[in-house]
């Protein structure tokens, strides 16, 4: 395996990652292990709040706080303004989905690799409002066929676009800049969640070219569970776009009769926040500046290629992973064990993994005709000793089976 350490300092930064010592994680996808700062940031703000009162320390903290902003927006390349918070990248998408004005008919083209929430949030919204729910095919190696989109776009002019950037049931990267390219042209407005992607790639949402963007802060940016945020555009914010349940703190009740929402993406929170999760949130986003996103994007894949290439060569194991790009979630299937016994037997190794199932991911688990698979997804902390490990453990496990 091509070594990429030599681009991080990966001993200090487990040195800043307490879990390491207890656990080969590689469940990044589904929870990154917080670094120290972070972790910090949160306890450091639960201590005051217990000290002074929960009000009182978030008004002593609102410089900190108006860092999430600021530190957010500079990890994807847009203003402070742009951005709010959200408990989590699905209901950063749910609220972005409720302020759109859809009628019987309209279209919403999507992917056949969208997340499943997004999916059922799909169907909910045609089954309440008749709207149409319209999947690009995919390419024979996988992953949306851009072109046959961009046909489907010229024909339905949908009244909405939507794409999941990285899906949670594999490795495929979706070629999301491009899908903004076409939307752009057309005029269309365009939905990405970008939920696994944020804190493994460089992010740029004028280079994507979409309207909004939802993403967690809890998997590969390594930020607390409870957290999200969601990217609203300039002309979306123009366009008076705002959510269906619009709160105190996203409009001013200005008259008996009439509310006016404010002219940031603030119009999207709620007055409530989890004033500590914000903050670690804020170290999160820091930390991985700080570390380098580009320095990122080269030593997790990496990872997980090796990871990928491994074990591909195992009796009884099917890598799952298929398209142009793959990041850093590898899937496969085992013959001979059931998902839970499978797990668990990781578990017992002190390996953290993940199980995804069909109803997880239809079209894509229909196509490769499985019911279940594990999920592995290391990060930039992890090394090639413990992905050793890893593949280890699971040639032992396909030997037992």
């Amino acid at each position: 395996m091509l070594s990429t350490e030599s681009l991080l300092d990966v001993a200090a930064l487990r040195a800043d990652t307490p879990g390491v010592g207890d656990v080969v994680h590689f469940n990044n996808a589904g929870c990154g292990l917080l670094a120290t700062p972070v972790l910090a940031a949160m306890v450091d703000h639960l201590r005051l709040e217990a000290n002074i009162g929960g009000y009182e320390a978030s008004a002593a903290r609102a410089e900190q706080v108006r860092e999430f902003y600021i530190e957010t927006a500079a990890l994807i390349n847009c203003a402070p303004e742009n951005i709010a918070f959200a408990g989590s990248a699905t209901h950063a998408f749910s609220t972005a989905l409720s302020a759109i004005p859809f009628e019987a008919g309209d279209v919403i083209l999507t992917t056949r690799n969208d997340f499943i929430s997004n999916q059922i949030a799909f169907l909910s919204l045609s089954k309440r409002f008749g709207v149409h729910v319209v999947h690009a095919p995919d390419l024979p190696e996988g992953g949306v066929d851009v072109a046959a989109m961009a046909e489907l776009m010229r024909r339905h002019r949908p009244r909405l676009v939507a794409a999941t950037h990285i899906p949670t049931n594999s490795g495929l990267v979706q070629p999301v800049a491009e899908i903004g390219r076409h939307c752009r042209e057309l005029d269309l407005l365009y939905l990405v969640d970008a939920c696994q992607s944020v804190g493994q790639y460089p992010i740029d949402v004028a280079e994507i070219g979409c309207d909004l963007l939802t993403a967690t802060c809890r998997k590969f940016l390594r930020g607390p569970r409870g957290s999200g945020f969601l990217y609203v555009s300039d002309r979306v914010l123009r366009a008076g776009y705002e959510p269906l349940f619009i709160d105190m703190y996203g409009a001013r009740w200005v008259e008996p009769g009439r509310y006016q929402p404010v002219e940031t993406a603030a119009r999207f929170e709620d007055w409530e926040f989890p004033y500590a999760i914000v903050l670690g949130c804020a170290a999160a986003a820091r930390y991985a500046r700080e570390v380098g996103l580009d320095a990122i994007a080269r030593r997790t894949p990496a990872l997980a290629a090796g990871l990928r290439d491994r074990l591909a060569g195992l009796p009884g194991i099917r890598v799952l992973d298929h398209g142009r790009q793959l990041g850093a979630l590898v899937t496969f299937a085992i013959d001979g064990w059931q998902p839970e016994p499978f797990k668990a037997a990781l578990d017992a190794r002190h390996i953290n993994s993940a199980l995804s199932f069909r109803h997880f991911a239809q079209f894509d688990f229909g196509d490769k005709d499985i019911d279940w698979c594990l999920r592995l997804s290391p990060h930039y902390y992890n090394t090639e000793h413990e992905v050793d490990q890893v593949v280890a453990a699971v040639a032992d496990l396909s030997v037992t089976a």
